[in-house]
């Protein structure tokens, strides 16, 4: 399953991509099942596994359920160099690139390297920017980082550039889970339009109308996870939403190319 060539074909396409992102430590099996059946209906294309601290050892529970339960690609979403799971599709292989932390930068990645080399995981080199979000959150916490100010644009576009430049695949800028200001439109417009390698966004969305603002400000992916939480239906909604919107610009680029 080749992960990044499906967001990178459907980048190129104007496509949108939707992530739902499971905490295993907040999901019992019944809340799981749920969750999946639900993804599954409505045709989520990806799911992102992971949490910034895991106290209950289910990461593998977790993706084994969901590996046994569909087909939709797994994708482990890593708090610490510990989150390594064989039978996940995929990894971020993150560089919170927005942090001066040695560690997140570089000193986990050294760590869990010959461990992914030796698994059949698709590794996603991904940089990783915290957008401050108005509140403190866990994994600025964890990662002892301060988070890029929420209107401070100019330094969220040149961590991303410089990320591209250092090689890295993917850009996910994040405001962290419920977040109170989620990332604006204005900076995630100037991000997309700085750097060729796909966006990811999440934090804070939860809305459908959240959403599509941020697809149509250029985010590739959008990823949600505590609003799903709080409100099961959302994850239909704005699974159909953005559906909806990917049908429009295949239209849309249909009819430029008739005319």
């Amino acid at each position: 399953m080749d992960i990044y060539n499906l967001i990178t074909s459907n980048k190129k396409n104007g496509q949108k991509l939707f992530a739902v992102l499971v905490d295993p430590d907040k999901q019992n099996t019944n809340q799981l099942n749920k969750l999946i059946d639900k993804a599954v209906k409505s045709k989520v294309d990806l799911i992102f596994v992971g949490g910034s601290l895991l106290t209950n050892g289910s990461l593998a529970a977790c993706i084994t359920k969901i590996k046994s339960s569909c087909s939709i690609p797994v994708v482990i979403f890593p708090g610490n160099s510990m989150q390594i799971n064989k039978d996940a599709d995929g990894i971020l292989f993150l560089s919170l690139i927005s942090g001066r932390n040695a560690d997140m930068l570089i000193g986990n990645q050294v760590i869990s390297a010959p461990i992914l080399k030796n698994s059949n995981l698709e590794i996603l080199p991904t940089g990783y920017i915290l957008i401050d979000s108005g509140k403190p959150t866990t994994v600025s916490y964890m990662s002892n980082t301060t988070p890029i100010p929420h209107d401070k644009k100019d330094v969220a576009l040149c961590t991303a550039m410089a990320g591209e430049m250092l090689g890295l695949k993917l850009i996910f800028m994040d405001g962290g889970s419920g977040a109170t200001n989620p990332i604006s439109e204005s900076m995630i417009n100037l991000v997309s339009k700085g750097i060729n390698i796909p966006l990811i966004i999440g934090g804070g969305i939860n809305s459908v109308e959240k959403a599509l603002a941020n697809c149509k400000a250029g985010a590739d992916i959008i990823v949600v996870g505590n609003s799903i939480e709080n409100n099961p239906i959302l994850l239909e909604e704005i699974a159909e939403s953005i559906r909806e919107f990917n049908k429009t610009q295949k239209n849309e680029k249909s009819s430029s190319y008739r005319s």
